[in-house]
C-alpha cells in the first residue's frame, strides 16, 4: 500500500507546479533583530519587524511571512537602499483542512477506505467535484458525497500558506545580507487603562494605580517587543474593505507585569507612554503593564441628587419618594492634589478597607481621556442611608397662548432630604430647568452654574433631615 501512495503521489505532483515563482526567498522570524510595536486606543497598532535577508541581485519574489494576520496590506512599506519593491500580495488564505480541500476541486486525491470488519485499506483514485458544504466525489463511474475515508494529498499548494505571509516582487541590487524593516499598520492590537484605587477611612485621600491592558487578537506574535502606546483620539478613513480574519482560540491572560511607571511624552495632540524594556506580547493573550502610580492623593466625597427637566413643564404634583442620590468621589488631577499627570481613558475601580482591614470593592466608573488640571468625578453607587423625597406644590400658567415658545409658568417644589448616617452629609441637588427661567423664592441660595442648570449645596444634619423650597418663573 506505501508504494501504491508513493506512485500515486508522483503521478500528481505536478498539478500545482506550474504556479509557484521561479525564486522566492522566505524570511521567517529567525531572521528578525528587532520588532517595536505602537499601539492606539482604537484597534490599530503600528508594527516596525527589522529583519536580516540576504538574496542575490535581480529580480525575485521576498515572502515576508509571520506577519500580523490583522495587517493592512496597502500600509505596508518596506525600507532598504539596495532593494526596490514592484509589487505585493497579502496571502491570508491559510492552510487548514478546509482550504486545501477547496484548493484540489477539479483535481485527483486518494481516497483511504477501511473495511469495517477486517480493517483492511483500499485505494482508490477519488475527484473532488465540490468543498462547498459538504464534500463531493467522483470515484470511479460513481459520485459519493461526504468523506467515506480519508483523502491523501499529494502536495500543498504553492498559495497556501501556514502563516499570514505578505510577498512582494522586488529587484535587488546586492547579494551581501540585507538589515530590512517592514512597517505596517494592523488592526487586533488595542489597549485601555485600568486603574485601581484605595480610598482611606474618611474618605479624603486615595492611593492610585494605573496599569494598561493589551489585547492581541492580531494573530501573531511580538517577542521581545519595544511597547509604545497613543494615547488620544487619532482620526481614522472608514474602511470600504474588509479582510478576512482568522478565527480566534480563546484567550489567556498574562500575569500582571510589575514594571516601573512607563514614561509619558507628548507628542503632536496626542500623548505618548513608553515602556522602558522589551515585552513579550502573544497572540491570544491579554497582558497588563504598570502604567502609573500616585499615593496620597486629595479627593473629596459628594452626595448628588439629579433632577430632570420634564416636571418644570407641566403640572406633575408627587415627583418620587425614596428617590436615590448618588454618591461620587471628585479628585482634581493638579499636583496640589498628589497627581497632575495625564490619565488615559478607562475604568476606575475604587476598594476601601472595613473595620477588619479587609479591602472590599465600593464602586467603578470610567473615565475619559483626562489632561493635567482637570477633575475627574466617578460616580460609585447609590446611597444607602440618604435619599430624598420631591414634589411639585403649585404650578400655574401666568402669560401667553398653550403654543410652545410663547407662554409663561410659575412652578413651586419641597425637596425633602433625609440623612439616617451618624455624620452630617451636604447633598448637591442639581436641577436642570428649561427655558429662560429665574428663581423668585428659595429656602436656601442657588447657584447658576450652566445656563440651565440650578444647583444648591444643602448640609443634612446626622439622624435627620432637611428641606429645600423653592418657586421658579419660566419662559418659554
Amino acid at each position: 500500500m506505501v508504494r501504491m501512495v508513493c506512485l500515486f503521489m508522483v503521478l500528481l505532483s505536478p498539478l500545482f507546479a506550474s504556479s509557484a515563482p521561479a525564486r522566492e526567498i522566505v524570511s521567517t522570524l529567525a531572521d528578525q533583530k528587532a520588532v517595536s510595536v505602537t499601539i492606539y486606543n482604537q484597534d490599530l497598532a503600528l508594527v516596525r519587524d527589522s529583519r536580516t535577508i540576504t538574496m542575490p541581485p535581480g529580480r525575485q519574489t521576498l515572502a515576508f511571512s509571520e506577519i500580523s494576520a490583522r495587517i493592512r496590506p496597502q500600509t505596508a512599506l518596506l525600507v532598504d537602499p539596495d532593494l526596490q519593491v514592484l509589487e505585493q500580495n497579502f496571502e491570508y488564505d491559510l492552510l487548514s483542512p478546509q482550504t486545501l480541500l477547496e484548493k484540489y476541486v477539479g483535481h485527483e486525491v486518494m481516497l483511504v477506505k477501511t473495511h469495517p470488519v477486517t480493517g483492511e485499506e483500499v485505494l482508490e483514485k477519488a475527484r473532488v467535484l465540490s468543498a462547498a458544504g459538504g464534500v463531493v466525489l467522483k470515484v470511479g463511474d460513481h459520485i459519493e458525497s461526504g468523506i467515506p475515508g480519508r483523502l491523501i494529498y499529494p502536495d500543498v499548494p504553492d498559495d497556501l500558506r501556514d502563516r499570514p505571509t505578505l510577498t512582494m516582487l522586488v529587484d535587488s541590487r546586492t547579494r551581501k545580507p540585507q538589515q530590512v524593516e517592514l512597517s505596517y499598520l494592523s488592526g487586533g492590537l488595542s489597549w485601555q487603562a485600568d486603574y485601581v484605587a484605595e480610598l482611606n477611612a474618611d474618605d479624603t485621600r486615595l492611593d492610585l494605580s494605573g496599569w494598561v491592558t493589551l489585547n492581541n487578537e492580531s494573530g501573531a506574535t511580538y517577542t521581545n517587543a519595544r511597547l509604545k502606546l497613543v494615547a488620544g483620539d487619532v482620526n481614522r478613513v472608514r474602511e470600504e474593505m474588509s479582510v478576512r480574519r482568522p478565527k480566534g482560540r480563546g484567550v489567556v491572560m498574562a500575569m500582571a507585569d510589575t514594571a516601573p511607571n512607563m514614561a509619558e511624552e507628548s507628542m503632536f495632540e496626542y500623548h505618548l507612554y513608553s515602556l522602558d524594556r522589551p515585552t513579550t506580547i502573544r497572540e491570544k493573550q491579554s497582558k497588563q503593564v504598570a502604567l502609573m502610580h500616585a499615593a496620597d492623593v486629595q479627593v473629596a466625597k459628594e452626595f448628588v441628587l439629579q433632577g430632570q427637566e420634564y416636571y418644570y413643564r407641566s403640572r406633575s404634583g408627587e415627583l418620587g419618594r425614596h428617590m436615590k442620590v448618588g454618591v461620587f468621589v471628585k479628585l482634581e488631577n493638579c499636583k496640589q492634589a498628589g497627581l497632575g499627570q495625564p490619565l488615559p481613558a478607562g475604568v476606575m475601580r475604587v476598594y476601601k478597607k472595613d473595620n477588619s482591614g479587609s479591602l472590599q470593592f465600593v464602586g467603578e466608573d470610567r473615565i475619559a481621556h483626562t489632561a493635567a488640571n482637570e477633575t475627574v468625578r466617578l460616580k460609585l453607587g447609590d446611597a444607602f442611608d440618604v435619599t430624598a423625597t420631591k414634589k411639585q406644590t403649585a404650578f400655574k400658567k401666568v402669560a401667553g397662548t398653550t403654543r410652545l415658545n410663547n407662554y409663561v409658568v410659575e412652578s413651586s417644589y419641597e425637596i425633602v432630604l433625609k440623612n439616617a448616617k451618624d455624620e452630617s452629609v451636604t447633598v448637591r441637588i442639581v436641577e436642570p430647568v428649561p427655558g429662560d427661567w429665574k428663581i423668585l423664592e428659595e429656602s436656601a441660595p442657588h447657584i447658576r452654574e450652566q445656563a440651565e442648570t440650578a444647583i444648591w449645596q444643602l448640609q443634612v444634619p446626622r439622624k435627620s433631615r432637611s428641606t429645600l423650597t423653592y418657586r421658579v418663573r419660566i419662559k418659554y
